[in-house]
């Protein structure tokens, strides 16, 4: 059950990300990676505590390094290519912090352009607020025309 619910129930991408997390976690590599990265993890919380113990409310990053791609237009792109797009995302949950995308623009080929809001931790319903506010100043409050 536990092999045809794997195989059936997740698509390519996310079976890879977790072989991958398979391999870093076997008894070979655990210290050489696991360890290794709890340690840069705890250093990367600590630099949002300090952030946020200064009075910042939340935090307006890029939420990926280009345009967003058209529908099943990366399904045979290069893995790495995709792992890159998550760049900007993973410090959030390395740190256990709130996080929102909102969409803030379209690029040249009308696709949406998104900013990520990063907030206090137990402190969702602010971040919120704060998307509202730059999804209505961005002009983009409102329902897609199809959802899936």
């Amino acid at each position: 059950m536990y092999e045809k619910t794997r195989a059936e129930g997740f698509g390519h991408e996310v079976q890879r990300r977790v072989m991958i997390g398979t391999y870093v976690l076997s008894a070979g590599f655990y210290d050489a990676y696991y360890n290794r990265a709890r340690k840069v993890r705890a250093l990367i919380k600590r630099d949002f505590e300090t952030v946020f113990a200064d009075g910042i409310d939340a935090i307006l990053t890029p939420a990926t390094p280009s345009a967003a791609f058209g529908l099943g237009e990366m399904a045979d792109a290069d893995p790495i290519a995709m792992y890159l797009n998550d760049v900007f995302t993973v410090t959030v949950n390395l740190a256990g912090l709130p996080g929102i995308a909102v969409p803030t623009g379209l690029d040249s080929k009308g696709l949406p352009l998104g900013l990520q809001l990063i907030g206090r931790p137990w402190e969702e319903g602010a971040l919120l607020n704060h998307a509202y506010v730059l999804e209505r100043a961005a002009g983009f409050v409102s329902k897609p025309a199809k959802w899936w």
